[in-house]
């Protein structure tokens, strides 16, 4: 114990442990390989990923994971470019333990786009949100970075994300998001909370992100849009995962990682 000095924390996640090193590495189980192009995009809309990569559209590199593996897709984009796209499923824990071995591969600048709950009225279904820091209530992040309330997004890369939007046309609005390990305990009070201090959004994923990528050393930005409804008195789930906005999101996303 002699890293947490003579108190130990009273709880285990705040045992930030600073070693380069772990006892399993990504590199353990995924090596540079020809084919895997260094921007990447990773989408939590399963139906999407399938519609621009499925089918032979894409071209399956390698599948990552262990017990449920994923395909990682190239996806050519044209002008003689391409970029990586993974579904990576749900939550920060295998979100993350997937880009590790995307980074190991050779991906080293990342867009993310999924969904996220709206903390606050004035969001309407399908506008888009950069987040620009996360409140860190999951605990992957905490593995990566030394215990904090907050992780900022890398500005140059949020940046780049803001400027892809701009430059479409799209309304947006960058701001604060909550990050969440447990859907169901998105309680009154502690919504009440997230709000008070600028959280705009409710999510899974985004905290875990910009603490590995700040750990990794590699380009990170991600694009939300305004899913179900929880600024009110009763949760209103506005039909979110149906939303049309879900392959508009996905087309920003690769142009912002192939920009990054």
């Amino acid at each position: 114990m002699r890293r947490f000095g003579r108190r130990r924390p009273a709880v285990p996640l705040l045992e930030f442990d600073p070693a380069a090193t772990a006892l399993i590495e990504p590199g353990h189980l995924a090596r540079p390989l020809e084919g895997v192009p260094d921007a990447l995009v990773v989408c939590f809309f399963a139906e999407v990923v399938d519609e621009v990569c499925g089918g032979g559209r894409a071209e399956v590199v390698t599948d990552l994971g262990m017990e449920a593996p994923r395909p990682l897709y190239r996806l050519e984009a044209g002008s003689g470019r391409a970029a990586a796209v993974l579904h990576p499923g749900v939550g920060a824990p295998w979100t993350v333990a997937l880009v590790e071995e995307a980074i190991a591969l050779g991906c080293r600048r990342v867009v993310a786009c999924g969904g996220a709950g709206a903390l606050v009225p004035e969001l309407a279904l399908g506008h888009v949100v950069v987040p620009e820091a996360a409140v860190r209530d999951e605990g992957t992040s905490y593995h990566y970075l030394p215990p904090s309330r907050e992780v900022e997004a890398d500005r140059g890369s949020l940046a780049v994300a803001v400027a892809v939007l701009e430059r479409q046309g799209v309304p947006h609005t960058v701001g604060k998001t909550w990050t969440t390990d447990a859907v169901f305990r998105e309680t009154p009070e502690r919504i009440a909370r997230r709000r008070a201090e600028g959280c705009i959004t409710v999510e899974m994923e985004a905290a875990a992100l910009f603490a590995l990528a700040r750990h990794r050393g590699i380009r990170f930005a991600q694009y939300l849009y305004a899913g179900d409804d929880l600024s009110g008195e009763a949760w209103d789930h506005r039909s979110w995962q149906r939303a049309s906005v879900r392959r508009r999101l996905f087309d920003l996303a690769l142009e912002a990682a192939l920009a990054l």
